[in-house]
């Protein structure tokens, strides 16, 4: 099954394309922080069974991995799904296929991020790379022009919620690496979605959005009830499958079956192409994230 472990993360960002052009943007007319509460605490209730299952490997645990399980909630979980969730909520405004691929940064953050946590050193090569992947991401989100923070152009805030989120999944894939050393793919996407519904749990109650549950449609709930079985623990699931058997650097590569599936579906879906100036930053970007991923992701 190892030699299909890269089949498994294809399949698992395909589905988070899915999830970002034709799911989440359903669900904008209700709290951020409630929509990640809401689909994870149903993503944990389904998985329960694993706990049930792996009880006796929590005895595995060790306070550096609860530490790293808390980090892997709060950064991957709770805060990167809201920014990637807050950004995909600006459906009627902008190109969703400019936040899915900015959100590829990602690897740029887990290196620099590993350098600074784990004194894994950069080389050189890596600043090259680094500086041409923003490049790439400038043209494709902007293209010529220079951002203007005063026009109200939604364009900027959705870039800046998605180089949020990159920032803390990058965060989360560095962290996942101490969370996943001690337990299986299973418990451990299990004590990722418990675990962050706590958090989002504390964070609405402060906040005081749990009267929202009102407002969610009928439709809503079907959406929730997909994203829980496709995109949410599903995708997960696989996903963490597929990390426990191959590098980094080749799961980063598999993941660009994400923005490519968003882009795919951006134009089927909503007629949305980026024109050849984004296409060129588009380009520039993903070749520079897989070389940046190759760099110090070669071995897990």
């Amino acid at each position: 099954m190892n030699r299909f472990a890269p089949l498994f993360v294809i399949i698992a960002a395909s589905l988070w394309g899915v999830d970002s052009i034709l799911l989440r943007p359903h669900l904008y007319t209700l709290p951020v922080p409630f929509v990640v509460f809401l689909e994870s605490i149903i993503v944990a209730f389904l998985l329960t069974p694993i706990l049930f299952k792996r009880y006796y490997d929590l005895k595995n645990l060790r306070m550096k991995d609860i530490l790293a399980f808390l980090g892997v909630a709060f950064f991957g979980g709770a805060l990167g799904t809201m920014a990637i969730t807050k950004a995909l909520f600006y459906v009627e405004y902008i190109n969703l296929s400019v936040v899915v691929l900015m959100q590829k940064l990602q690897p740029v953050f887990a290196l620099i991020l590993a350098s600074l946590l784990l004194k894994e050193k950069l080389p050189k090569e890596f600043f090259k790379w680094a500086t041409l992947s923003i490049i790439g991401a400038f043209l494709m989100t902007f293209g010529l022009n220079l951002p203007n923070l005063n026009s109200g152009d939604y364009t900027i805030g959705a870039a800046l919620y998605a180089l949020l989120a990159a920032f803390s999944f990058g965060f989360s894939t560095v962290l996942s690496k101490r969370a996943l050393k001690n337990v299986t793919y299973e418990l451990g996407t299990y004590l990722r979605f418990v675990t962050t519904s706590i958090i989002m749990f504390v964070v609405i109650l402060l906040i005081g959005e749990f009267s929202a549950v009102r407002e969610v449609s009928e439709l809503q709930w079907i959406i929730f009830g997909i994203i829980a079985f496709t995109s949410g623990g599903f995708a997960i699931f696989l996903y963490y499958y597929g990390l426990k058997r191959i590098s980094a650097s080749v799961a980063t590569i598999a993941e660009l079956s994400f923005p490519l599936t968003a882009i795919l579906l951006e134009y089927f879906i909503h007629d949305n192409m980026l024109d050849w100036l984004q296409w060129i930053g588009t380009i520039i970007l993903i070749y520079a994230i897989i070389r940046v991923s190759k760099l110090n992701f070669s071995k897990e």
